[in-house]
């Protein structure tokens, strides 16, 4: 009897050790994330203003992560326009960032979720930024009425429906402002896109390994907007 009782004390224990043992990292892993967060908003005021630090941009930090491998803090999914270098606008280095690229930011593709959960899963990234930016030449053709040629068209189809909702929602927007807003929403709907396709990412997110945030990127200011704050 006693060694039952004593069994079933030791279950309990380590039950109720595995709970904290959850908790405190799931704390870590938010933790993290905020951290990580915190040092893209100081990067990008540095760099609105112009004021780089050009953090790991050495060659001791470039020999370091080639013999010891990366471990960025954070994963940006982001447009592949040329006027959004991710870095650059976070003020960031070598090894600081994954960054995963495509028109428009959609995450469709499984190329990009895949990437996405790489970061995630091997990578152990705590933060995921999907970021959209202004004047956004994707988006624009999502509000088109003409067809693309080639493969655009396929990236053209995705952004359109995203496109079609603002109008109906918000019927009084015209010109930058419906631009704007459709880029917006086109940013939340790839979040929600990769929530849906990635059973890895939600997982993350449900366990607090990974917090997800989204932006806006403003290309004449280089003004980061945070769309939302994530959790």
């Amino acid at each position: 009897m006693s060694c039952k009782r004593l069994n079933l004390a030791s279950i309990a224990v380590l039950f109720f050790l595995s709970i904290a043992i959850s908790g405190a990292l799931a704390a870590g892993g938010a933790n993290k994330a905020d951290e990580g967060l915190k040092l893209l908003k100081e990067g990008n005021a540095r760099f609105v203003v112009m004021k780089l630090q050009h953090p790991n941009e050495t060659i001791a930090q470039r020999e370091k992560t080639a013999t010891e491998g990366q471990e960025p803090f954070a994963t940006v999914l982001t447009c592949s326009d040329s006027r959004v270098p991710v870095e650059a606008i976070f003020d960031r280095g070598i090894g600081d960032i994954f960054v995963v690229r495509v028109a428009g930011n959609i995450a469709k593709d499984s190329s990009v979720i895949g990437s996405i959960e790489y970061a995630a899963e091997h990578l152990h990234v705590p933060l995921l930024v999907v970021m959209g930016h202004t004047e956004c030449g994707a988006v624009n053709a999502g509000l088109s009425d003409s067809p693309a040629a080639g493969k655009i068209r396929d990236i053209q189809k995705d952004i359109e429906p995203v496109a079609a909702k603002t109008k109906k929602d918000h019927p009084n927007l015209r010109g930058a402002d419906l631009l704007n807003a459709v880029t917006k929403n086109n940013v939340l709907q790839a979040k929600a896109d990769i929530l849906s396709q990635s059973h890895i990412i939600t997982e993350e997110v449900s366990a607090v390994k990974v917090k997800i945030v989204t932006a806006l990127y403003n290309v004449k200011t280089g003004k980061v907007e945070w769309i939302e704050s994530g959790k």
